[in-house]
């Protein structure tokens, strides 16, 4: 069994196996109507966002409004299959010096030299995956998503008609693999999970995260608490 980094404040880490914290519930809300997981109902959806919230999560509580960030982007790619709609997900490899071994989008940090977060996210993907940025149909933007480790995560929406073969960087990338959105999309396996951490002068501190389970992945953490935020946007009721 794997174990994972997780930050119990900006300047700690601490090994831990987030498969074996146990589960404190289960979010439980009602599917996204699978009539709308397709990419025309999507696409009018970032079109003409509802009013919603983004989830306040448990990394937030950790960092004063007034913290330097830095800047990142991920893509969450829905990829056009027979079926329907697929997410795209990475494995990070386990020597990388922060989330190593977790599973993600892809994305990165910004550079100076991109034009804005899109760019990012789009030259990123390029990099870790090769995944050609002319075929990403771009929808729109999330919230930006805060991480533990310190991170401002522009969630940049794009859509895939045609996936070709990708070919990874091995040094960041172990496993390229997708997942349908209709599970994603389901708050029944939404799993709410806790682990006992310790912190300063001795203290106990009760850390909470999202996990997704499916197949032999374990999807958790930042980036389940990304597709929180995208289950939110997706069911949220127009006025």
């Amino acid at each position: 069994m794997p174990f994972f980094l997780l930050s119990q404040a900006p300047s700690t880490m601490l090994i831990f196996d987030p498969e074996s914290a146990p589960i404190d519930s289960v979010a439980g809300e009602a599917a996204v109507d699978p009539s709308n997981l397709n990419l025309g109902w999507i696409r009018h959806r970032f079109a003409a966002p509802p009013q919603w919230q983004p989830e306040t999560t448990d990394e937030q509580r950790f960092f004063s409004a007034q913290h330097d960030f830095k800047r990142a982007s991920v893509l969450i790619a829905l990829v056009q299959r027979d079926h329907g709609l697929n997410v795209l997900f990475t494995r990070r490899t386990e020597h990388l010096s922060q989330h190593a071994g977790q599973i993600s989008f892809p994305g990165g940090r910004q550079e100076l030299s991109d034009s804005d977060a899109i760019e990012t996210a789009l030259r990123e993907t390029e990099e870790e995956i090769g995944l050609d940025r002319a075929l990403v149909d771009v929808l729109g933007t999330l919230p930006d998503y805060l991480t533990i480790t310190g991170y401002r995560v522009t969630l940049v929406v794009g859509a895939i008609q045609d996936l070709p073969w990708l070919h990874s960087d091995p040094e960041e990338v172990a496993e390229i693999f997708e997942v349908p959105l209709s599970f994603l999309m389901d708050g029944q396996v939404h799993q709410r999970r806790r682990v006992v951490v310790p912190g300063d002068d001795n203290q106990q501190i009760l850390r909470t995260f999202y996990a997704m389970p499916y197949q032999h992945h374990f999807i958790w953490g930042a980036t389940a608490g990304m597709l929180r935020n995208l289950f939110h946007f997706l069911r949220a009721r127009t006025a």
